[in-house]
């Protein structure tokens, strides 16, 4: 996960800081000294690096800080907010033109940044804001990716314009703009060619499309998991091109986050949307206050209510007849296929907890705490269930649960401790419902590889 290394090293320092009363210069030089290498070895650029360790030890050694009650938290405070100002401080959005005008956005990128699949990411985005998008296949060199372009759309139910592989870039954005005016959309979203590196045939082409077609944002998406090679590049195309904003891709990978960190201060540029993973869902608009939160280990409880409620497709009379099962204790296993559907819909249980502040866990934890596999094994026994013993769990005798067992792979004791789990978290629910004390409002299993919610 994205900034996994960073977040524990930085946490370490700040537990530190926490544990003296008082702190002294040399106390916070030496914090810093350690910022400063995490940073460095999360791939922050040299002269950001300098630049940031500077200025938060300026506000840091100052007489408030120095002779408050709570040093080593307002030094935490300090580098929060610095963290933020290097990434941008604002959200930026993408600027849309008034009224019924069509805004076209083109894609820029290397070859194997993701650039396609991000095109119809912010297809989906912008069509949850009432935009009616339109994708322009504009990469003829690569048949594959104006065949990928219009799977994604029609996943999106996005249109896509294509001219297949005879006809020149600039010439498809023409007529995919014509096409839009004539038909309606307020989108175009251009889709153009990438290369394993930057060349001038690249920039020539992109700059031909911008001399011939009002583009009004032209998005850098870059590999998040390339570092200062990202920054590098988002520079190149800038000085070259000219670039909006940026897209960082592959976020939820094993990258070290010096990207995300660099491009704003380097190229002076925005980010505007992060991708975290491969479903056609998975891109968040980039807020540099939650993701300087996420750094510093602090949760991102807000970015989790917009998946909730991106994700959560139950209607209200539904959770509310869900909500007075678990009060009652009879919350079923359909009930749990429900809830399974949904945590899977907010990128899984390691997702949602990476997000809660103080859970104590440290990041780099979470995937040996959690089997997504033993999940899945979890939701087969219940899926090899018949609509009736799911229901009603006390159906399930011995014959039924070595039924069960064989459907679902898994020897009749995985069954037997799943079920009496099960139970027991039911009864834990009633408790908590009823104002007894238990372990919150999900049940836990403690067995098969972690503790599972329902």
């Amino acid at each position: 996960m994205a900034f996994e290394s960073l977040t524990d090293k930085l946490q370490k320092v700040f537990r530190n800081l926490r544990s003296k009363g008082r702190l002294t210069e040399e106390d916070v030089k030496a914090a810093l000294k350690e910022v400063k290498m995490a940073l460095l070895e999360a791939d922050v650029n040299f002269r950001v690096v300098k630049q940031f360790v500077k200025t938060v030890e300026e506000r840091a050694i100052g007489q408030d800080v120095m002779s408050g009650l709570n040093p080593g938290q307002m030094v935490i405070k300090i580098v929060n907010e610095e963290l933020i100002a290097l990434m941008g401080s604002e959200t930026t959005e993408i600027a849309m033109q008034p009224g019924k005008a069509v805004t076209v956005i083109m894609m820029a990128g290397l070859q194997g940044a993701g650039k396609t699949t991000a095109t119809a990411k912010i297809a989906g985005k912008l069509k949850t804001r009432g935009k009616k998008c339109l994708l322009a296949a504009c990469d003829i060199y690569r048949p594959a990716a104006i065949e990928q372009l219009k799977i994604n759309g029609e996943k999106q139910d996005v249109e896509v314009f294509s001219m297949g592989t005879d006809h020149r870039p600039v010439e498809i954005a023409r007529e995919a703009v014509a096409y839009a005016e004539r038909n309606g959309h307020n989108v175009v979203i251009l889709d153009t060619a990438g290369r394993l590196h930057v060349d001038e045939d690249m920039m020539r082409e992109l700059q031909e499309i911008k001399a011939n077609v009002s583009v009004h944002q032209t998005l850098l998406v870059v590999d998040a998991m390339t570092g200062q090679d990202a920054v590098n590049v988002a520079k190149e195309f800038d000085e070259k091109v000219g670039v909006d904003g940026v897209v960082l891709s592959k976020m939820d990978g094993d990258t070290r986050g010096g990207a995300a960190l660099s491009i704003k201060a380097v190229t002076g540029r925005p980010i505007l949307f992060v991708s975290m993973g491969e479903k056609l869902s998975d891109l968040e608009q980039f807020y540099p206050e939650r993701m300087a939160s996420r750094i510093l280990g602090m949760g991102d409880v807000l970015s989790l209510i917009d998946k909730a409620q991106q994700s959560i497709d139950i209607d209200e009379e539904k959770g509310r007849q869900m909500a007075g099962r678990m009060k009652k204790g009879k919350f079923d296993f359909e009930d749990y296929l429900e809830s399974m559907k949904q945590m899977r819909n907010m990128g899984g249980l390691s997702s949602i907890l990476s997000m809660l502040p103080g859970m104590g866990i440290k990041s780099g934890d979470l995937e040996s705490m959690i089997d997504e596999k033993q999940l899945k094994h979890m939701e087969a026994i219940v899926l090899s269930m018949t609509v009736e013993e799911r229901r009603n769990p006390k159906l399930l005798n011995p014959r039924r649960k070595h039924r069960i067992a064989n459907g679902a792979g898994v020897d009749i004791a995985v069954v037997n401790r799943f079920v009496k789990q099960f139970e027991q978290s039911q009864k834990l629910m009633k408790q908590f419902s009823g104002g007894k004390r238990g372990r919150g409002m999900f049940g836990g299993f403690s067995g098969m590889g972690g503790r599972f919610p329902f």
